[in-house]
Formats: C-alpha cells, sequence, structure tokens
C-alpha cells in the first residue's frame, strides 16, 4: 500500500431541526487545544458565528492568519475554508451559533426572497469573513452574546426570540461587510473576496450536478464566466486544492457509497461516478482511498475509517 497523503480540506456538516433557523455550541465541551493534530482547514454547509471566551491563538481564514484574543468574535460564511488554532499547550474556550440565513430570509421576506433588496442582502452577508474585537462592532457583539444566552436558557418561546435576533444580526453582518472592500488580484485582473467566493462556490455546485458525466475545467469555467486559468487559481487559492483533485475526491466518494451498498461491476460503478475508463477510476480511486476498488469493497466495516483519510472528507460537525 502506497504512502497516505495527509488530509487537505474537511468538510464539517451540520443538520437543523426542521422548522429551526439556528443552533448553538456552548459551554465547557468547547474548552480545547484547538487544531492540535490538525494541518488542514474544513468548512461548514451553514454560516458560522463564533465568540472567544477565554484563550489566545490564531484564526486561519484561507490565506489571512489574525491573532486571536478573549473577546474576539468571527462570522464566516459557509464553505469558507478557516480553523482556528490555540497557542501550543494552552486551552481556548470558544462559543459557536450556526446559522441558516436562507431559511430565515426566506421566512422574512416570503415571496419577495428573490428580489433585488433580499438578494443584495443575502450577498453581503455572504462577501467574506469577519474578524473583530467586542469593542470594535460593540452593538453586533451584544446581539451575538444576547442571542447565544437565549440558546444557551431555552426558555418557552425561545425560537421565536432567537429569530428576532438573527434578523438583527444579520442585517448588521450585512451592513459592515457592503462597506468592506477585499480585493483578490489575478494577473491584471482583479475580484472582491465576495465575487471570489460565489465563483468557487458556483463551480462546486456544477460539479455536484455533473460528476457524473463527463466534462472539462473549462465547461465549468464557461458557465462561472471566468477564464479557466483564474478559475484553476480561485479554487486552488480558497480551497488549498486543485478544482481536479476536488472532482475526483467527489467522484471517489460516490464510487465509495455504490461498492458499499451495490453489487454492481466496478467498471458500471467507475462509469456512473463520471471516470471514462476503469484504470483511471483505479488510479485515482488507490491515490484516494489507499486500495484498489476491488480489495477495498471486501473490507465495507471500515468505510467510515478510510474515507476520513481522503483529502477532503465529511464529518458530522465538530
Amino acid at each position: 500500500m502506497g504512502k497516505k497523503k495527509k488530509p487537505k480540506m474537511e468538510y464539517r456538516y451540520y443538520q437543523m431541526v426542521p422548522g429551526t433557523y439556528v443552533f448553538a455550541l456552548l459551554g465547557d465541551g468547547w474548552i480545547r487545544e484547538y487544531g492540535k493534530g490538525i494541518d488542514y482547514l474544513h468548512f461548514h454547509n451553514y454560516l458560522e458565528i463564533g465568540h472567544c471566551v477565554e484563550g489566545n491563538g490564531q484564526m486561519i481564514f484561507g490565506e489571512q492568519v489574525f491573532d486571536y484574543h478573549k473577546g474576539d468574535f468571527t462570522i464566516i460564511p459557509k464553505k469558507y475554508p478557516h480553523t482556528t488554532n490555540s497557542i501550543p499547550n494552552t486551552k481556548s474556550h470558544w462559543e459557536y451559533l450556526f446559522i441558516d440565513e436562507e431559511g430565515i430570509l426566506q421566512k422574512m421576506f416570503g415571496e419577495f426572497s428573490r428580489q433585488k433588496k433580499c438578494e443584495k442582502l443575502k450577498e453581503c452577508i455572504n462577501s467574506g469573513f469577519c474578524f473583530f474585537s467586542e469593542t470594535e462592532f460593540a452593538d453586533l457583539s451584544a446581539n451575538i452574546q444576547e442571542l447565544m444566552e437565549v440558546m444557551r436558557r431555552k426558555e418557552v418561546f425561545y425560537q421565536e426570540e432567537a429569530e428576532g435576533l438573527l434578523a438583527t444580526i444579520l442585517v448588521k453582518i450585512a451592513r459592515i461587510n457592503d462597506k468592506q472592500e477585499r480585493l483578490v488580484t489575478l494577473g491584471d485582473e482583479y475580484y472582491t473576496e465576495g465575487m471570489a467566493y460565489d465563483i468557487v462556490v458556483k463551480a462546486m455546485a456544477y460539479i455536484t450536478q455533473h460528476y457524473k458525466e463527463p466534462f472539462h475545467i473549462e465547461t465549468i469555467a464557461k458557465y462561472c464566466s471566468i477564464s479557466e486559468n483564474h478559475l484553476r487559481r480561485l479554487f486552488a487559492m480558497h480551497m488549498k486544492m486543485g478544482i481536479l483533485e476536488y472532482i475526483n475526491l467527489v467522484r471517489i466518494k460516490e464510487a465509495c457509497e455504490q461498492l458499499k451498498k451495490t453489487d454492481d461491476s466496478i467498471s458500471d460503478i467507475a462509469a456512473r461516478c463520471g471516470f471514462s475508463t476503469v484504470s483511471t477510476f483505479n488510479r485515482n480511486f488507490k491515490k484516494v482511498m489507499g486500495n484498489s476498488p476491488c480489495s477495498w469493497r471486501k473490507s465495507p466495516e471500515n468505510f467510515e475509517q478510510q474515507l476520513l483519510r481522503c483529502n477532503l472528507h465529511l464529518e458530522a460537525g465538530w
């Protein structure tokens, strides 16, 4: 068996309780040495708001690094790569809110949720990460802490109270982001951080919908209205892996599911997952999973453990 590559990116996903738009990770359970044994970034399927209750360390957002201290806050759009690292051999206490901003805005705006005003609001909310101290945006900091207390106490009608606070928090986030023009420069062209983020997310959505089909990177670039070269560079900057590598990981993950759950032939599974030849499938599968599809299939009980060794692996939250 060949040498396995270290993970490069982790997708930590959560499931929201139906009819709710926020859940919280609070209390002593989140006192830990963040980043210990982890040398890769991760992203979530919901907007994340974090509050440093105690501790010091570094927050990494893609290529950017910030020192964090007690009282700092982070606001991170969904699918935005990041990680938290405590000072080595020390613990930090963070608390988190995860927010379904699409859902709450749909409830707020109803049939008008697709109008320009609401679309602009969503664009501003997700235009980039925010990192600030509780004194820098005192009103927003107070709102976030109030929402955390509502989620901590869970008194009668707390979800209704949370929704009201959510609306205020999201509008304030949008206002802050609307005033910040972050630029990503590629050659003689530039993109705001929000534009770059949207392009990468759009490319990921295309891959999710079409990974079973044969296609070229150029096709995704045209879909995203960007040159192939710029798409490759933006994707690598944002996701810390090449777009072709990401496509193969998505395909291999689906192949694992089919190998585990069906008795279909290797060649049929390879074709259904977008690989043009069985040899290409076998080569990529072994590169990601550390074993051939046939050998791997004989030990399905190790599915979860093996999948965690992929460059892009799935975790149910933390």
